[in-house]
C-alpha cells in the first residue's frame, strides 16, 4: 500500500489543471495534458457524479494504460470552481494481473465458506469448504442480510453497509447463519467487484466461522458481568453513567453511518436499501432517546436531587420549544398556536429541565394529533403560580388513564414504538422538583391539556 496522498485539480469546465507526477503521466499516456479534459473514463464519472450531489465522494478508481493497471482510492471534493481530487493506496500492478484481487478460496478457510453477490446484494454463489457445515438451503437469490444476520462490530458499526455506500472492501463484519443443528457465528470478507467500465457489480468473499456457536447456553449469572459495569448495583449512580458512556457511542455511530447511508452521501443506491438503512437510523434515534430517559430516571430517583432556580420565563421556553419541534409538526400538517412575543410568564425553575418538560409534553402532543389538527400552548398566573397550558385536538384521555397516566412505562394506551413511557413520569418528578407540579385535564375525543405550574416571580 501507498500511503501518499496524490493531488489533482479540476475546473468547472472538467479539464485536468493541475496534478502530481503519477497523475499527471497517467493523463499523459491516455493523450491529453494540463488544461485537457480528463481523458480517464472512470475519473471523469466520478467527479460528474460528485459535482451532481454537490458532496464528497470516495471510490475506488480503475485505470490502465499500455504499461500496467492502476487501482487506487479517490476521494473527491466539489466546490464551486470544480473539485480537488485526492488519491490514496495508488498501486501498479502488471498488466496482466486481474483488475478484481481475487479471493482466496475458501478451502484456505477451515470450516468456512465462499460467496458471491450481485450489486443489489443478492446471493449468486455459496460453497462449503471441505469439512465446513452445509449451506442453507435455497440459499439462491436470497438477499445477503437475509442469509446473514448482520450483527454491530464493537464500535456500533456494520461493516458491510459502510462498504456498500462506498463500494470498497470490507472486513469483520459479524454475523449469524442457519447451520444444519444450531445457529452459526460466522465474520464476512468481501472485496467490492467492478466490470471492464467500472460499473459496481457486487461483492465477493469469505464467511469464516467465529469462536463459539451463535446461540451458546446462556451463562451463569457470575459469567454475566461485564467488566464495563463490574457489580454496581442500579442505584449506584456510576452505574447510570457507566451505562450511559456505554451505549451513547455506539448507538451515535450506528444513526451516523445508516443516516449517511439513508442520505446517499456516499453516492446513489438502492432505494429500498436506502428505506432501509432510514429504518436503522430511526430505530437508532429511538434507542438513544431511551438512554436519555433513563439517565434521567437514574438521576432523578438519587436521594436528595435538587433542580436549580433560575430566573426564566414560560412564555419564551414556550416559544423555544415550538422552534426546536415546528419542523416536525409541519410534517403532519399541525399548526401551533404559540404564545405572542410580548406574552410572558416570570417563573423560578432550571431553564434546562423546563425545556425538557416542554418538549416532552409537546413532542406527546404532536405525536397523539391528527394530521392537518392544532395545537395551542398558552401562559398565565395564578397567585403565586406561574402557568404554561399545552393543548392538542388529539383522542383525548379517559379518567382510568389519567389516573396513571404519570407513571413510569405509561404510553398513553399506545402499544407503537413511539416513546418509552417515561417521558411524562420524569416531566412531573422534574416538575415536582422545582416546586412546582404537572397536571392533566381530558376527556374522551376532546384532546388533552398538560398544565405546568412554577414559582412565579414578579416581572421585570
Amino acid at each position: 500500500m501507498n500511503d501518499r496522498i496524490i493531488r489533482g485539480r479540476i475546473d468547472r469546465a472538467g479539464a485536468l489543471v493541475s496534478a502530481d507526477a503519477p497523475l499527471l503521466r497517467l493523463q499523459q499516456r491516455a493523450g491529453a495534458g494540463l488544461d485537457k479534459p480528463l481523458a480517464l473514463p472512470h475519473l471523469a464519472r466520478l467527479v460528474a457524479l460528485a459535482q451532481r450531489l454537490h458532496r464528497d465522494i470516495s471510490r475506488p478508481l480503475y485505470a490502465a494504460d499500455d504499461h500496467s493497471d492502476i487501482q487506487a482510492l479517490v476521494r473527491i471534493v466539489p466546490d464551486a470552481d470544480g473539485a480537488s481530487l485526492e488519491i490514496s493506496d495508488w498501486r501498479t500492478l502488471g498488466i496482466t494481473q486481474p483488475q478484481i484481487p481475487a479471493i482466496a478460496d475458501a478451502a484456505v478457510v477451515p470450516h468456512g465458506w465462499s460467496w458471491e453477490c450481485d450489486q443489489q446484494l443478492r446471493m449468486v454463489a455459496l460453497r462449503a469448504a471441505p469439512g465446513a457445515p452445509p449451506v442453507p438451503m435455497g440459499w439462491e437469490g436470497r438477499s445477503l442480510s437475509e442469509l446473514f444476520e448482520l450483527q454491530p462490530d464493537e464500535e456500533g458499526r456494520f461493516p458491510v453497509l459502510r462498504a456498500l455506500a462506498r463500494q470498497s472492501r470490507f472486513e469483520g463484519q459479524h454475523v449469524r447463519a442457519d447451520g444444519p443443528a444450531a445457529r452459526l457465528a460466522m465474520t464476512l470478507s468481501g472485496e467490492a467487484m467492478f466490470d471492464a467500465t467500472g460499473r459496481f457489480t457486487g461483492f465477493r468473499g469469505l464467511a469464516a466461522p467465529s469462536d463459539g456457536p451463535a446461540t451458546a447456553d446462556p451463562a451463569p449469572a457470575a459469567a454475566l458481568i461485564d467488566p464495563a459495569f463490574g457489580s454496581l448495583p442500579l442505584s449506584d449512580p456510576q452505574f447510570g453513567r457507566r451505562i450511559d458512556g456505554a451505549l451513547r457511542g455506539p448507538l451515535s455511530r450506528i444513526i451516523a453511518t445508516a443516516e449517511t447511508i439513508s442520505g446517499q452521501f456516499d453516492g446513489p443506491i438502492r432505494a429500498d436499501y436506502a428505506r432501509y438503512a432510514g429504518d436503522i437510523a430511526h430505530a437508532g434515534r429511538h434507542l438513544l432517546g431511551l438512554v436519555d430517559d433513563l439517565a434521567d430516571l437514574q438521576n432523578i430517583e438519587r436521594p436528595g436531587f435538587k433542580a436549580a432556580r433560575d430566573e426564566i420565563d414560560l412564555g419564551d421556553l414556550a416559544r423555544r420549544a415550538v422552534g426546536l419541534l415546528g419542523m416536525k409538526a409541519e410534517e403532519k400538517g399541525i399548526r401551533i398556536d404559540a404564545p405572542r412575543v410580548d406574552d410572558r410568564a416570570p417563573a423560578t425553575g432550571e431553564f434546562r429541565r423546563v425545556l425538557q418538560v416542554l418538549l416532552n409534553l409537546l413532542g406527546n402532543a404532536i405525536r397523539y394529533s391528527p394530521d392537518n389538527s392544532q395545537i395551542w400552548i398558552r401562559v398565565d398566573r395564578e397567585d403565586d403560580r406561574a402557568m404554561v397550558t399545552v393543548a392538542d385536538q388529539g383522542q383525548g384521555i379517559d379518567a382510568e388513564q389519567q389516573a396513571v397516566v404519570f407513571e413510569k412505562f405509561e404510553r398513553l394506551g399506545r402499544t407503537d414504538s413511539g416513546g418509552s413511557g417515561l417521558g411524562l413520569y420524569i416531566a412531573r418528578r422534574l416538575a415536582r422538583a422545582m416546586d412546582g407540579d404537572l397536571t392533566v385535564d381530558s376527556a374522551p375525543g376532546q384532546g388533552a391539556r398538560f398544565t405546568l405550574s412554577l414559582p412565579a416571580r414578579d416581572g421585570e
